[in-house]
């Protein structure tokens, strides 16, 4: 999730090229990985969410080398996060490994969908763009395809593993709207608070369609709801500090993945 506005603090130099600086990306990965296993528990679905906790922090080596590639020229740093990204993918590749192994459905069919998702969060970040809304949402979306995957890698029924990703692509698709908002609003910067508020109706709007679908059960739909309801009161209050909106979010983040997963696990929508 954004974090727009803050200043970046002093780091060594392996630290700059190897950790994420978004605080909230590490909820927005971890949810799709954390509502994946509580529906479908598998050896293959926790080497999947691995793979995609070590994903994401590979973008942060792997953006500096793309950015420096872009702008012709190749520094000390550029070296460290080349080393640190070839690393962290080879891993990926040792659990690709497993996950193929032991898979019992054809999980990487949403992986390739979200596929041009990440490819276009990367195009933003090569030009030092990672901040503006498309790659934040592509980003975010792309990253719910793992709860879809780790469903199918258990055999998870095609129905009720896409519902998995409907619900993560609407509470991060209004949650980061939601953020930039009031981080704009913290900063003086320009903004229109009716941008949030469309993001919060097509979230809902989304469910609901995934739900009339028999995809999404209907605690899902009414827990997004929630969240988006309330992100839509706070829009019209005073913007709260960074780091009580992040908490906020992550409550709504944990919240909204545990009552999917249990409202997914009571209605037999992966596993019957």
């Amino acid at each position: 999730m954004t974090d727009l506005g803050e200043a970046p603090a002093q780091r060594s130099p392996l630290r700059s090229v190897a950790m994420p600086t978004e605080h909230g990306g590490w909820s927005l990965t971890a949810e799709p990985v954390l509502l994946g296993l509580l529906v479908a528990w598998s050896l293959p679905g926790l080497a999947l969410g691995l793979a995609a906790m070590i994903g994401f922090m590979a973008r942060t080596p792997l953006k500096v080398v793309l950015v420096d590639r872009f702008r012709d020229r190749w520094l000390d740093r550029s070296t460290l996060a080349a080393r640190v990204a070839a690393l962290e993918l080879a891993v990926i590749a040792g659990l690709a490994a497993i996950i193929v192994a032991g898979s019992e459905g054809r999980f990487w069919l949403p992986l390739l969908v979200a596929a041009p998702l990440i490819g276009v969060e990367l195009w933003f970040d090569m030009r030092s763009r990672s901040r503006r809304l498309i790659p934040e949402l592509a980003g975010s979306i792309g990253m719910g395809s793992v709860a879809t995957a780790i469903a199918l890698a258990d055999g998870g029924q095609v129905g009720g593993s896409i519902g998995l990703w409907c619900v993560l692509a609407a509470r991060s698709s209004a949650a980061i709207p939601y953020v930039r908002l009031q981080i704009f609003r913290t900063y003086g910067r320009p903004h229109r608070v009716w941008h949030s508020d469309l993001a919060q109706i097509a979230a809902v709007v989304a469910v609901v369609v995934g739900w009339g679908f028999d995809a999404v059960p209907i605690a899902a739909v009414v827990a997004v709801a929630a969240a988006s309801a309330a992100n839509l009161v706070s829009a019209r209050r005073d913007p709260r500090p960074a780091k009580v909106l992040g908490m906020q979010q992550l409550a709504f983040g944990v919240a909204v993945t545990l009552v999917t997963a249990i409202a997914v696990i009571t209605a037999g929508l992966v596993h019957p």
